[in-house]
């Protein structure tokens, strides 16, 4: 009798525990809210911040939400804000806004007049924005402006290394020159091009930009960098990499990031870029990866000097997407329990994953340590252990721009393993957002800003509104507290911009037209080979029918179920009408 009280107190506590997190949507009394309500509270703001976009600057390319004004970069709009938000205004189910966007992409944007443009910006947020637009809405529109776009920016990879230029210029196709450091072009923005026009050139047939982007990649190898680890600098006319600064924040995070991720995309078929992905990694913990003091904070330093110049334990916000991108890698985008019984799960894998976990645990101290509760742009991390801190903030480091990279983790572990902290975090990170990021006119219509001083409060705000504000953070937010799981990791890849693309398998126009040297693994296709599943198209104009996964802790769900069906007597504090629907859930499992 009392083992079976137990067993009773303890499925009726993992029935509540998954319907407080939403992941039934079942409810018990009182009013605490439920992932649906705090995802709808992302939607509100999303829609508060649109609207003053929307009233006050349409079509501009920048927002000062303070002043209420926008402004373009270039003699006419690039559709900066508006094209790198399709995807999330479908996502979020707006269908007036997208209706008044699509509108402006169709009728006022064109690619087509005498502007220089930055490649990588242009690439990642704007062809990445009209390519992800089309897949989910399948709006044939969007890809025929992505067509007019990539060719514009073909140019820029007319050097002569087959590197691309920082600038192109759309009407005359010139490519054009960095202005400062010596004319190199930043090694992240050239090695972040290859998911756009990869998937492009999926899409269309057109192998010119598979050729031009897979060339790139080709050439930064041959420069056969220590350990996997790079300068974050590269010459477009020789290839040849400049200086020796090698970090994972700005100009070096995303080119890491793309390694992974081509591997992804075209479903673990091309080998090559696990290998440069494995090394790099193996990189990143031999000589980056260190703890604080006084609590031991995992982080990622610098090496100004190079590998064997000794290690500066400055980590930029930028850095946080990592700890996501080592859990991805480790499982592939399955779940973790899923993955770990896998023949090919070993030692590594396990490794990175707990690193990726740790390194967004310290990502999240960078939010909750600090008064504001929001991070600073970069951090310190101590290594002395005489000071109370495990980091501090340069005056010069302390503005927030509202930048999405520690929520994009905590969206991709909560997917992972389903655990309810990850959700949490982010949840208070959010909080802090609507809390001091908020600008109120005298009309009362509300919109949200970047901050210049995190350590006070309330911090002084900036007149800027990033559009990464609306195409990640929020979108990473609503996706962190989504109970349908929309976009499955297995069968989807996001770009550095969080634009969802869909895995494909190579086929007969495609394949990576290089070997390395010098392979790292003596067996580059150790890594997992996912069964082949055609990705299915969501419905023509049906942003709300997005393909979904099932959600990590699915099992322990049925399990729950099942226990509860032998004793039905668990259920019945319940309120009624969540009985019924709980019931058939029951029934649907026999």
């Amino acid at each position: 009798m009392l083992f079976k009280g137990f067993i009773a107190s303890l499925v009726f506590y993992v029935i509540y525990y998954y319907a407080s997190t939403g992941a039934l949507d079942f409810e018990f009394g009182g009013s605490s809210k439920t992932w649906a309500d705090k995802q709808q509270e992302v939607k509100d703001v999303f829609l508060e911040s649109w609207s003053s976009y929307e009233n006050h600057a349409w079509g501009k390319d920048v927002y000062h939400p303070i002043k209420e004004t926008g402004s373009n970069m270039g003699p006419k709009p690039l559709g900066w804000m508006i094209v790198d938000s399709l995807d999330t205004l479908m996502i979020m189910d707006c269908p007036e806004q997208l209706a008044r966007a699509r509108k402006f992409v169709k009728d006022d944007l064109d690619y087509h007049f005498d502007y220089n443009v930055n490649v990588f910006e242009t690439t990642i947020r704007m062809l990445g924005g009209l390519l992800s637009a089309h897949h989910i809405s399948e709006d044939d529109m969007y890809l025929d402006k992505a067509m007019d776009l990539a060719n514009g920016l073909m140019g820029g990879f007319d050097s002569n290394s087959g590197l691309p230029y920082a600038s192109v210029n759309l009407m005359t196709g010139e490519g054009i020159k960095n202005h400062v450091d010596n004319g190199a072009s930043s090694t992240a923005e050239v090695a972040t091009l290859q998911l756009e026009f990869k998937y492009l050139s999926k899409l269309t047939g057109e192998t010119l930009f598979w050729e031009k982007v897979e060339k790139v990649m080709k050439v930064l190898d041959e420069n056969k960098p220590q350990d996997g680890l790079v300068p974050i600098y590269v010459q477009p006319d020789t290839g040849k990499y400049q200086g020796k600064l090698i970090r994972l924040g700005s100009r070096g995070d995303s080119y890491y990031e793309y390694l992974l991720k081509q591997y992804l995309q075209t479903n673990n078929q091309e080998p090559i870029y696990w290998d440069m992905y494995r090394e790099s990694v193996d990189g990143v913990k031999k000589h980056l990866v260190r703890k604080s003091s006084p609590n031991g904070l995992t982080y990622i330093g610098e090496l100004e000097h190079g590998i064997g110049g000794g290690l500066s334990p400055k980590m930029d916000h930028l850095v946080c997407f990592y700890g996501g991108l080592l859990a991805v890698g480790a499982t592939n985008g399955l779940p973790y329990k899923e993955a770990k019984k896998l023949p090919n799960w070993d030692a590594d894998k396990e490794s990175d994953f707990k690193l990726g976990e740790e390194l967004t645990y310290s990502c999240y101290k960078m939010y909750h340590d600090v008064p504001s509760g929001l991070s600073p742009e970069i951090a310190v991390f101590n290594e002395n252990p005489q000071v109370k801190s495990d980091f501090y903030i340069k005056p010069l480091d302390r503005h927030n721009l509202q930048r999405p990279e520690t929520v994009e983790s905590l969206f991709y572990l909560y997917r992972l393993t389903g655990d309810v902290k990850y959700r949490e975090y982010g949840y208070e990170i959010f909080q802090n957002f609507l809390k001091h990021t908020k600008v109120t006119n005298a009309k009362g219509e509300v919109s949200y800003t970047s901050l210049d001083d995190v350590t006070q409060v309330p911090p002084p705000k900036r007149d800027n509104m990033e559009s990464f504000w609306f195409a990640e953070t929020l979108k990473y937010l609503y996706l962190l507290f989504d109970d349908t799981n929309k976009f499955p990791l297995d069968k989807y890849v996001f770009n550095t911009e969080a634009h969802p693309f869909p895995r494909f398998d190579l086929g007969l126009l495609h394949k990576t037209d290089w070997t390395r040297d010098k392979p790292y693994l003596k067996s580059p296709q150790a890594n997992f080979k996912l069964p082949d599943q055609k990705i299915q198209d969501t419905p023509k104009n049906d942003p709300k029918n997005i393909p979904e996964a099932a959600p990590a802790d699915k099992p322990a769900i049925e399990e729950a179920m099942k226990e509860a069906q032998k004793n039905p007597e668990i259920l019945k504090d319940a309120k009624a009408e969540k009985k019924e629907k709980l019931n058939k859930m029951l029934q649907d499992l026999d």
